[in-house]
């Protein structure tokens, strides 16, 4: 698909100065457009597409003009399924020509979002040139705050994506107290000021908002609860029928509007059918409910000690297992493992996740708590290991162990030989383990109740569609 870029010699003074010449003036459908703003990292990117294609879907007269990087629309764009009305466009990464990026993985996202608000409004000009439509109402990631910006500019609504875990949105309404909690008191100490999630606990806050570091990304982060409030409506990523009920109506008594868009994959664009490594053929040789799966996704991997404990906990365990480990890492697995271990074991640089998760062979899944795995993993009724790594996957990591119970988090909360086959046999064998999955497998039929075309989801999706078609 072709991806328009913006050129970069277009200064802000004649973007600003042209952006602002409004196209048709007409109400009608068909003159709608509405700006998708991507927060181009880690695993925002496929949920935001899912729901424009959901979008695009339910209102096929709309225009929505896809905004992200270069790197971002690569990722997301060569592929097919997408709908005519969706058209990518590119924005800088704000990374200056010739720089060198540190290792430190906040710096790109400083860089974007320094250069948020001038790239944003040369994104606003291209498209409404491109399409000859002004902008009608502006849907972001709520990362991007700069976007509210450009929607107040344009006097058009801004509704606001929350991608992170649902639950890990009230640490932004009581940053102050959390940052306090988090100065003076032990990992163990539970915030139990925070309504709904009592049982989080100073270990589970984001080393983001804890403060150690002043970045450009911390001070977005804490400005989110004044931010959000002002969004026409803040769309949650998750199932409403998860979350505790006090969580949801503090939120509620926050924000202007507060809706949960069901997070299942759009049948617009299909799961992949490639099974190239053979997964699924050779889960099909193993009993139900018997194999461990092993991912943690593609943004963060395991140091590499722990690695080698994961290795030497699933050989010894005895148990099927189907890690997926990307390429470059596996030359850190004990030597012979991949050998010694073919038998019963399977070790791939990619598995088509959701129907993996799906098998019924599927027992147990060792997860870093990613967003789209937790949600992939509830949806298929799937006990979880939890080894969180940084973000919101500390507060996923205590809501399934504390909240759904249908899951644990690793003993330590790091990897060892004996923390992981103490899990495994706790989640595989034990009479515990059995009570864990009957809640996984509630949790599973909670989201099947939740995504029937009666159910909240598909009314809060309503919703939203309408306040896109009538804006």
């Amino acid at each position: 698909m072709l991806v328009t870029t913006i050129n970069k010699n277009i200064s802000l003074t004649q973007s600003k100065r042209h952006m602002f010449h409004r196209f048709h003036s007409s109400n009608s459908m068909e003159n709608k457009h509405i700006a998708i703003i991507a927060f181009p990292f880690g695993s925002h990117l496929m949920p935001l597409l899912n729901l424009v294609l959901k979008l695009a879907h339910a209102a096929p007269h709309c225009t929505f003009s896809f905004i992200g990087t270069h790197t971002s629309n690569a990722i997301l764009f060569p592929r097919p399924h997408i709908p005519k009305n969706i058209k990518p466009y590119s924005i800088s990464d704000g990374i200056p020509e010739g720089h060198v990026l540190s290792k430190d993985p906040t710096e790109k996202i400083d860089l974007f979002l320094k250069t948020g608000p001038q790239n944003l409004h040369k994104g606003i000009q291209l498209v409404e040139a491109e399409t000859k439509k002004k902008v009608t109402c502006i849907i972001s990631d709520a990362f991007v705050t700069s976007s509210l910006l450009v929607a107040q500019t344009l006097n058009v609504p801004w509704i606001a994506l929350w991608l992170p875990n649902s639950c890990s949105l009230s640490l932004y309404f009581y940053t102050d107290l959390i940052r306090h909690q988090c100065a003076n008191y032990a990992a163990k100490t539970t915030l139990d000021f925070l309504p709904g999630l009592s049982m989080m606990r100073v270990e589970d806050i984001p080393q983001d908002l804890k403060g150690e570091k002043e970045s450009i990304f911390l001070r977005t982060l804490v400005s989110l609860g004044q931010v959000l409030p002002q969004a026409k409506a803040v769309v949650m990523n998750f199932f409403e029928e998860l979350d505790p009920p006090l969580f949801v109506q503090d939120m509620r008594s926050k924000l202007q509007s507060l809706l949960y868009v069901v997070p299942l994959p759009s049948p617009l664009l299909p799961p992949s059918d490639k099974d190239s490594s053979g997964c699924l053929s050779w889960l099909d040789t193993n009993s139900a409910r018997s194999v461990a799966y092993v991912c943690f996704g593609t943004v963060v991997a395991p140091p590499p000690h722990e690695l080698v404990a994961v290795a030497e906990a699933l050989e010894e365990s005895g148990f099927p297992f189907l890690w997926s480990l990307k390429e470059g890492l596996m030359g850190g697995l004990p030597n012979g493992f991949v050998e010694r271990t073919k038998m019963r074991g399977k070790v791939v640089a990619w598995t088509p996740q959701t129907q993996v998760l799906a098998h019924d062979s599927i027992g147990v899944f060792l997860t870093h708590c990613g967003g789209n795995s937790v949600i992939e993993s509830v949806s298929n009724g799937v006990p979880m290991i939890c080894r969180p790594f940084f973000g919101d996957q500390e507060i996923a990591g205590r809501v399934i162990e504390d909240i759904w119970e249908s899951g644990i988090i690793i003993e330590g909360r790091v990897f060892t030989k004996n923390a992981v086959l103490k899990s495994l046999n706790l989640i595989l064998v034990q009479e515990e383990g059995k009570k864990i999955r009957e809640n996984a497998l509630k949790a599973k039929k909670t989201v099947e109740d939740a995504v029937k075309p009666e159910g909240q989801a598909a009314k809060d999706f309503n919703t939203l569609v309408e306040i896109i078609s009538t804006s």
